[in-house]
């Protein structure tokens, strides 16, 4: 039977001959993920959520909301008004349109009306946290897609309370008008803070510096 390394030790004492363990060889030390590779899925995810954006933001904006003109009597949804509107705009189209065709809105608020500035905004912060390396420029340019989303919800919502009331409450109708006006605002400045992005991204990096000749 054969000693264990202890018990050849204590027979042998230092000239005890110790047979070595290895540990078997890792199969794949490595991921193989460089981070070439990763920057090219995180632009794959980009490109595929820049095209859902699109698509949701014709069928919101071009497609949607301009049928429902067609139970409003032509007037335009709040959404569409990137100036706002006022208190007897919305009075008038309260009145122009009836349960059924406000509920239809309120429909669209809870659905694509959720989804494009959910999509929009988490593919601008990937598509700027992967084009900006600095910290503060990267939060700088992070805080407009993000304020676009708070702004852009909270507006679909202040919408629908506007619309609800028979006898349209001035200080809710402000906040509704308010919030669309931001919310046009702010989606502009996220598309110029995407391309501030992918700028800061193609710009060639610094090279090290040339130590001078020697004397």
């Amino acid at each position: 039977m054969a000693k264990t390394p202890a018990q050849r030790i204590k027979k042998h004492g230092s000239k005890a001959a110790v047979p070595q363990h290895h540990l078997p060889p890792v199969i794949n030390p490595t991921t193989g993920r460089s981070p070439q590779k990763a920057r090219n899925n995180s632009n794959l995810i980009v490109i595929a959520g820049v095209v859902v954006s699109l698509f949701l933001f014709w069928y919101v904006h071009l497609l949607t909301l301009d049928q429902l003109r067609d139970v409003s009597g032509e007037l335009a949804m709040p959404d569409s008004l990137v100036g706002g509107f006022d208190t007897a705009y919305v009075g008038e189209l309260h009145a122009a349109m009836n349960d059924d065709a406000r509920g239809q809105l309120n429909y669209v608020h809870k659905t694509a009306g959720t989804l494009f500035p959910l999509i929009f905004g988490f593919t601008w912060l990937l598509l700027i946290g992967t084009n900006v390396a600095r910290k503060a420029v990267r939060w700088a340019l992070w805080a407009v897609p993000l304020l676009f989303v708070v702004v852009r919800l909270w507006g679909n919502v202040a919408i629908d309370a506007a619309l609800a009331a028979g006898t349209p409450d001035a200080g809710q109708v402000a906040l509704a008008s308010g919030l669309t006006v931001a919310g046009w605002v702010l989606f502009v400045l996220s598309l110029l803070a995407g391309a501030a992005a992918v700028f800061l991204g193609k710009k060639p990096a610094a090279g090290p510096a040339t130590a001078a000749p020697p004397q």
